[in-house]
């Protein structure tokens, strides 16, 4: 699949957003509620000089999970040693990265909900007791030794809080969900993105980079960087509403953040199938897609605009669905009910 420019996932060309990142929580934008509860915590950490307590940040992806747990560990003037769940791929590998840290070091591990089993088994002493069980020898020989480290904070991230085993979860103390971006706040963002870019930007251009962000500051910057292209080539360099709005045009975003894939299977859905009920299945192969990339990536943005609904008989274009698509919503017409797949 060809990468979007509204994909919410990391992609290669996104290196220069680090850049950006806010380095404290001062600095750091949104998320409030998240934001408010950390900072009492981190003070409490530090008034007390113990490790904060372990730390889960899930939401969906582009949100800020890193940025925030990186911010955690300057808060705490502490190093922060950052790896993700598939790197960590034999017990040796975690008691390497556990033996080397520092007191109250920030271990940071993203995708934490892809560690293997036998990975988290290692974790749960290792969170709550500071210490590594570790098996030596094989057959009759073999024994068990106990190795105590450095009390650590353990930061995990996730998209999927619900893949994480209970008594995993149940070992972090401190656990936060991230929510998608407020238009306001994305403004904000992008206008302090320009700042530090040095790119000319008024009011109007940063809402309307905004709103078609799909509530990501990572899609939000990724859109401020292309704007900004059109506007040095046919403007004046300033990014306008006008200029903002014919650039993502140009891009195939428009004014809800939807690509022409999303789109796509908007038409598909009500041109061929009169909006439905239609079955996962059956929408994959009208577009020639996948069931998981529809259901993972197409259909949360979708759902979260109102545009479609799930039903146990199907997907089901709504009126406001049709609507964006410039099509009548045909209100005398019962929806035939195409598939069962569901």
């Amino acid at each position: 699949m060809d990468e979007r420019i509204i994909a919410t996932d990391a992609q290669a060309a996104d290196d220069w957003q680090y850049s950006l990142r806010p380095r404290r929580l001062s600095e750091y934008i949104g998320q409030d509620k998240a934001k408010q509860n950390l900072s009492v915590f981190v003070k409490a950490a530090l008034t007390r000089r113990e490790a904060l307590d372990h730390v889960l940040l899930y939401g969906p992806p582009g949100l800020g999970k890193t940025t925030l747990a990186n911010i955690i560990a300057n808060e705490l003037n502490v190093n922060f040693r950052p790896t993700s769940g598939p790197a960590i791929e034999r017990a040796g590998d975690l008691a390497a990265i556990l033996t080397n840290l520092q007191p109250r070091d920030v271990l940071f591990i993203d995708e934490i909900h892809r560690l293997s089993r036998q990975i988290e088994e290692i974790l749960y002493s290792a969170m709550e007791d500071f210490a590594l069980d570790i098996i030596i020898g094989k057959g009759p020989s073999a024994r068990s030794i106990r190795l105590d480290i450095a009390p650590f904070t353990l930061i995990g991230a996730t998209t999927k809080a619900g893949a994480l085993s209970p008594p995993l979860r149940d070992r972090f103390g401190v656990i936060s969900r991230l929510e998608y971006y407020s238009t306001d706040a994305l403004i904000e963002i992008i206008t302090r993105a320009a700042q530090i870019l040095k790119i000319p930007i008024e009011a109007g251009g940063a809402q309307e980079i905004a709103r078609r962000s799909r509530g990501t500051p990572r899609i939000a910057n990724r859109l401020l960087k292309r704007v900004r292209d059109f506007a040095q080539v046919e403007g004046s360099a300033t990014i306008t509403d006008d200029i903002a709005d014919r650039a993502l045009l140009a891009l195939e975003v428009d004014r809800a953040g939807l690509d022409h894939t999303d789109r796509r299977m908007l038409d598909a859905m009500i041109k061929k199938f009169r909006g439905g009920p239609v079955g996962l299945e059956t929408i994959a192969a009208s577009i020639s897609e996948t069931r998981e990339t529809i259901e993972d990536i197409y259909e949360p943005y979708l759902l979260q605009l109102g545009f479609i609904m799930r039903t146990p008989r199907g997907r089901v274009v709504t009126e406001l669905g049709w609507r964006h698509m410039g099509i009548a919503y045909p209100k005398s017409d019962a929806p035939t009910l195409f598939d069962f797949d569901d």
